[in-house]
């Protein structure tokens, strides 16, 4: 015979035993829905933390497969999921479903774009950023301020991580805090600068309780600084956010122009036939510097570089930049892999 599933109260007796969460907390969460955006390090301590806590909903959303250089960090997942090369959202469902089996779990393997991002956020009650990717976070940030739900930022490289929480109505939104995408080239990603475990498990941390402040009801307890923390110096900052409140000259929650939204800004990518590759643009994009790129990615793998393009060689892939910040992703005919791909090694 199998055990009989736990009850509510013996689950979550310490959870409910904090005073403001307590039974009526516990209730909200199981009654609440999450849609957490990205399934790498970020996202699946997230999504592992509001399963255990006993969010009603998780909706799970990841476009890419597990490598082995995930494992140090994404706390999800083991070997035999890298072997079996399962979709992030498809090993984390599993994963999930062993943690706590009396929630409902939602996986999406998709490329979060303006064409899909509605349908996502329909029905949750917060959003949360698991990305690497400030493309998805500026079109998170237009759907949020759109339907009136809150969202959570969080970012990390290195050993030092950001946090954010935008309030549709009540706190400056993302593009207050970044009116445009940083150069791609000034980025730093996990995979050109690294990054260290224990921040991604900050960042997520906070990024999960601030989660379950609002889904529990309590709003008011709700974080609204820019939190700034670097582990190896030592140092945790709360940036004050409040001169960038009723900021009329923001396109997103000043104007209501929600460009990512309607798909005006972000990249496009297209299949080139017989060449095995996919051209990703970026229409509203600012020029690459081919210099800075380089440096950037010096030592990920052979680099060639003239006037025109830049050309990287990792893995079985070829990644061909050019200064409009345009590229064609040699080794793959699935736009889902090259959007990875330039991320990745390039910057969201």
């Amino acid at each position: 015979m199998s055990e009989p599933a736990a009850k509510p109260e013996d689950r979550y007796a310490r959870q409910t035993a904090y005073h403001a969460i307590g039974k009526e907390g516990q209730a909200k969460l199981a009654s609440s829905s999450a849609l957490v955006v990205g399934l790498g390090a970020l996202g699946s301590v997230i999504a592992e933390t509001l399963a255990r806590a006993g969010v009603g909903t998780l909706r799970i959303v990841d476009r890419d497969f597990l490598e082995w250089n995930n494992l140090q960090r994404q706390v999800l997942y083991t070997e035999q999921n890298v072997r079996d090369r399962l979709p992030k959202a498809v090993a984390a469902e599993q994963r999930l479903r062993q943690i706590n089996s009396e929630i409902t779990i939602e996986p999406h393997v998709c490329d979060v774009d303006y064409h899909n991002i509605t349908e996502l956020a329909n029905g949750a009650d917060v959003i949360i950023d698991g990305t690497d990717n400030f493309g998805v976070r500026f079109l998170l940030n237009d759907a949020s301020l759109k339907l009136g739900i809150p969202w959570i930022y969080g970012g990390c490289v290195g050993a030092e991580g950001r946090m954010m929480v935008i309030l549709p109505g009540e706190t400056p939104c993302f593009r207050c805090l970044m009116p445009e995408a940083p150069p791609a080239e000034m980025t730093p990603t996990c995979d050109t600068a690294g990054v260290v475990a224990p921040i991604v498990n900050v960042v997520a941390s906070l990024e999960a309780a601030e989660a379950l402040k609002l889904l529990s009801g309590n709003r008011d307890a709700v974080q609204r600084d820019l939190v700034v923390i670097d582990l190896w110096e030592n140092r945790w900052r709360q940036v004050k956010l409040d001169n960038l409140r009723d900021n009329a000259d923001c396109p997103a929650c000043g104007q209501q122009n929600y460009e990512w939204l309607r798909g005006d800004l972000g990249g496009q990518s297209s299949v080139l036939c017989g060449r095995n590759a996919v051209q990703i643009s970026f229409p509203d994009r600012p020029r690459v510097s081919l210099e800075a790129l380089a440096e950037k990615l010096n030592g990920v793998g052979r680099v060639e570089k003239n006037p025109y393009l830049l050309r990287l060689h990792v893995d079985e892939y070829v990644l061909t930049i050019f200064p409009d910040g345009r590229a064609i992703i040699a080794g793959t005919t699935e736009p889902t892999v090259a959007r990875t791909l330039y991320a990745r090694y390039v910057g969201g």
